[in-house]
């Protein structure tokens, strides 16, 4: 799948980016062929093959997951108690999109 540069400017502004005109042209190859590449995987064929419940491998005692522990859950008070503002049991925080 071929990505336009419009496509591309239109991405950015979603994202509130300001990208560059060569910036944009990068992006637009780059994203082409990320998108050419998930096409090709799309055309495997994978009949027969069990999804996956987890990615991580059968590791053993070196597995990265720890144990899960029953904990206490944290309060709201003690979750907002060092937040510099705070309303009706929410952390307040200032407008950061300005459209």
């Amino acid at each position: 799948m071929k990505l336009t540069e419009e496509n591309v400017r239109y991405v950015a502004g979603l994202a509130n980016l300001t990208l560059s005109e060569p910036e944009i042209h990068q992006y637009a190859d780059e994203l082409s062929g990320i998108l050419t590449y998930v096409a090709k995987l799309n055309e495997l064929d994978t009949t027969g093959v069990e999804p996956m419940t987890q990615v991580l491998f059968a590791a053993g005692d070196t597995a990265s997951l720890r144990e899960d522990v029953e904990r206490t859950p944290l309060t709201n008070e003690a979750a907002l108690g060092n937040a510099p503002l705070a309303s009706g049991g929410y952390f307040k925080v200032p407008k950061v999109i300005e459209r």
